[in-house]
């Protein structure tokens, strides 16, 4: 029921100790982000294979554009071989400002990723696939079987999730965004004739826990700050958000003024984008979470104040 999410923004040996620790205390997931200025997300899942010995292992998330679909293929069925069959892909339409550093168009996200999943699907069945912009790519070894997960946000992606996906991560902390996602991924379930219960649907959130709320929150704040800089008008205004307040944060942050960012996220903005506080505050959430149907809670960035003493306490407290 609760994964985690690792950024690894560290080295791969010490998130493995992380890792291992997560294990430990009762987390069945472990997600590894996939930006471009981090370590590389197979390299890390691979030292996480070694130090852990039953977890699942995940992409949280990859995406279409960065890698040819057959190298993701095979990088993460090679993190299936490693791991003894407890890998998961996990890939969504990723990040817009990200891609245009890297001088990458982001074109059609929706058909990217729709096109990708059906793909993989065959590729990880070793299929020969000759469509995709692809001309006879197969896999030369046997992968398993390999769950997929569609990281989702908008009205379409959630629906695509249900057609095709075997879970969803929708990135999102609030129960509202929950009744508003839930239906969609049971509607796009509906209309591929496909049972919602064999469907996981995760919370991905950013999530700080610390016996001293004050810390927790003050943790929580930055990823907060990007979070409302990347989120739509429509998402912000859901939350009782004036659009302006969340145009100044992303305007601090291009500027490179993370001090401004940080003094404009108000209360009502670590509310809606964050599950935070002590332990009694984060579980008062959860279950606010999971009365919307949501069946997993992945634990995501800061996690808190100080990421060992937080996982520690997240498995006292809630696994």
């Amino acid at each position: 029921m609760f994964g985690i999410e690792f950024v690894p923004n560290e080295p791969a040996l010490k998130i493995g100790y992380m890792a291992k620790l997560a294990e430990d205390v009762g987390f069945d997931t472990i997600w590894i982000t996939d930006h471009y200025n981090n370590r590389d997300v197979y390299s890390t899942l691979a030292v996480l294979s070694l130090a852990t010995n039953k977890v699942k292992l995940g992409t949280g998330v990859t995406n279409p554009y960065t890698r040819n679909v057959a190298i993701t293929a095979s990088c993460i069925a090679s993190i299936n071989e490693v791991s003894g069959g407890r890998a998961i892909l996990g890939i969504g339409p990723g990040d817009k400002a990200t891609f245009d550093a890297m001088g990458i168009e982001w074109e059609k996200p929706l058909t990217a990723v729709k096109e990708s999943v059906s793909a993989l699907r065959d590729l990880l069945a070793r299929k020969k696939i000759t469509g995709h912009g692809m001309n006879g790519a197969q896999l030369a070894f046997k992968p398993g079987e390999i769950p997929i997960y569609i990281g989702a946000q908008g009205p379409k992606m959630l629906e695509l999730a249900g057609r095709v996906a075997d879970g969803v991560l929708v990135n999102a902390s609030h129960p509202s965004d929950f009744e508003y996602a839930v239906p969609l991924v049971q509607k796009g379930a509906a209309d591929a004739k496909r049972r919602t219960e064999d469907l996981e649907i995760c919370a991905y959130t950013c999530f700080s826990m610390d016996k001293d709320r004050k810390k927790a929150v003050n943790e929580a704040k930055m990823v907060v700050a990007f979070i409302v800089a990347g989120s739509p008008d429509t998402v912000i205004e859901r939350h009782g958000i004036d659009p302006k307040d969340g145009k100044a944060i992303s305007s601090a942050i291009g500027k490179g003024d993370f001090g401004g960012a940080l003094g404009a996220v108000s209360d009502k903005m670590i509310e809606a984008f964050s599950v935070c506080g002590t332990p009694g505050d984060c579980k008062a959430r959860i279950g606010e979470l999971m009365d919307t149907g949501v069946t997993r809670i992945v634990v995501g960035s800061p996690i808190g104040p100080n990421k060992e003493k937080a996982i520690k306490l997240i498995g006292k407290e809630l696994l």
